[in-house]
């Protein structure tokens, strides 16, 4: 069972375990999921679709061998806009998923995230490090609902011996990324497509690591198959400044956008890299695909789009 099944990542990872013979129960109640990412698997025999809120009670009949938990509004609009949800999704929302995986004795699998690490004052991040978060900030509702559901998973681990695996996703771009859903790849694609200003935040020299979708999801993929109970970064570890991400899509889209400045929003994170040592070592893992040839799929991928969704309202 996946939810957030119908989100980008839960999407493609969907995809991911279908392919390799898998049955999948996808769960998802379109907050921020779009019914069009799952659309292509409604004739698939092995995949199921429950539309349903795993904040609240819920039951899967049958037998599950895994859960993994992607159930979460994930982008600054997304959980500054839907603050309560964000929270129960990360700690009613993990208590029912980790209770359905104790109830049929399946692996549990926790989508955490490197916002954990807060704006962080060591750099890369590795697991060890503890992170620097403001609780009572904006965008607490996210970075704690994530850290609690990660506490109430070792907990789950430690005292009722749960199998369970926590995967830290550093930022992650490529096709089924909502349309303004606020993060900066999509923001600048769409923005570019549609003639727009380039929205840069602060002095734009910030840094983020970019890891391409079929990256990620590889890697989520063999860290449920082989890895172990404590956190594990996923993520690219190339790290690039906002600015050069702006020009790069400026260049591949062909667009004349200029680019428009605007405050950095509270509690931004100044610098995101993963130290992906533990996945390299334990997994095998790292990301294949450069930056600029991801980028070049998801332009194509949101040129292809119904203007509709493209449009500022959309």
């Amino acid at each position: 069972m996946i939810t957030g099944a119908a989100g980008f990542l839960g999407s493609h990872l969907c995809d991911r375990f279908l392919a390799d013979g898998h049955e999948v129960v996808g769960l998802d109640n379109f907050i921020t999921g779009h019914p069009e990412n799952i659309a292509h698997l409604s004739s698939n025999p092995k995949f199921e679709f429950m539309r349903h809120n795993i904040s609240t009670y819920t039951y899967v009949a049958g037998a599950l061998d895994g859960v993994l938990h992607f159930a979460s509004p994930a982008s600054p609009r997304d959980y500054l806009e839907h603050p309560i949800p964000t929270l129960k999704v990360g700690a009613l929302g993990t208590h029912n998923a980790l209770g359905l995986a104790k109830a049929k004795q399946a692996r549990f699998f926790l989508a955490s995230t490197s916002e954990v690490y807060g704006d962080p004052l060591i750099h890369p991040q590795p697991e060890t490090y503890w992170g620097n978060v403001n609780p009572v900030g904006p965008r607490g509702v996210y970075d704690e609902a994530k850290r609690f559901a990660e506490a109430l998973t070792m907990a789950y681990h430690r005292f009722h011996q749960l199998d369970t695996r926590i995967v830290r996703i550093f930022n992650t771009y490529g096709p089924r990324m909502r349309p303004r859903d606020g993060r900066v790849v999509s923001n600048f694609i769409v923005q570019a497509l549609n003639g727009e200003p380039l929205t840069l935040y602060g002095d734009g020299s910030q840094t983020r690591s970019f890891c391409y979708v079929s990256d990620e999801v590889e890697g989520i993929y063999q860290l449920f198959l082989r890895g172990d109970a404590e956190p594990t970064n996923i993520g690219n570890p190339v790290e690039c400044t906002v600015q050069e991400l702006s020009a790069l899509v400026l260049q591949l889209t062909g667009s004349k956008s200029k680019i428009e400045r605007r405050e950095l929003p509270e509690d931004d994170p100044k610098v995101r890299r993963p130290d992906i040592t533990r996945a390299r070592q334990m997994l095998g893992w790292e990301p294949q695909v450069p930056l600029k040839t991801g980028l070049q799929e998801t332009i194509e991928y949101f040129r292809a789009l119904d203007p509709s969704r493209m449009a500022l309202h959309g």
